[in-house]
């Protein structure tokens, strides 16, 4: 099977991403670019969106996510069901987000990878199995949390100051 990979960035993960949907046409992946192509400024959730919904129905098996450091990109996409997002820049991190937590949407940081060999670790991201197993176990209980929290929650989702603030005041 030829994994369908979605891929996005940020205006400050452009130069990247044009260099790995190269790297991963050639690797034979099924690739679509979700945006921007521009390094004119544009907001990070906005491409998040994109490649974490198209994980979210089934549409892609797989997202990568770049913007200046992988955080926000990483938020916005953990918010969809189904997805889960992690952000990685070295080999260990890589390869245990995909043995141990079955990590669906790799997140990167465009402004911090420096001369890392970014090609090569998201081909590793790519290639790694999901372990299963224990660790199976572990990501069925997240994928049950994500479903009670979504049916049980009496809070809105909606981030609000008046909600940000009162989150601040509980945690102070």
């Amino acid at each position: 099977m030829i994994l369908r990979v979605g891929i996005a960035s940020d205006h400050r993960g452009v130069h990247i991403k044009a260099r790995l949907l190269q790297t991963l046409t050639a690797a034979g992946f099924d690739v679509s670019n979700e945006g921007t192509d521009s390094s004119e400024p544009v907001d990070y959730p906005d491409f998040a969106m994109k490649v974490a919904g198209r994980i979210s129905n089934g549409e892609l098996d797989r997202g990568i996510l770049i913007c200046g450091t992988g955080i926000g990109m990483s938020i916005a996409a953990n918010k969809f069901p189904g997805v889960r997002a992690a952000l990685c820049y070295d080999e260990v991190m890589v390869e245990i987000s995909r043995r141990h937590n079955d990590v669906n949407v790799l997140c990167l940081p465009g402004d911090l990878i420096g001369e890392r060999p970014i090609d090569d670790l998201v081909l590793m991201w790519l290639r790694t199995e999901f372990e299963a197993g224990r660790h199976g176990t572990r990501v069925d209980k997240i994928c049950s949390l994500e479903s009670t929290v979504n049916t049980t929650s009496e809070q809105s989702t909606d981030c609000t100051p008046a909600q940000k603030s009162s989150v601040t005041s509980r945690a102070n």
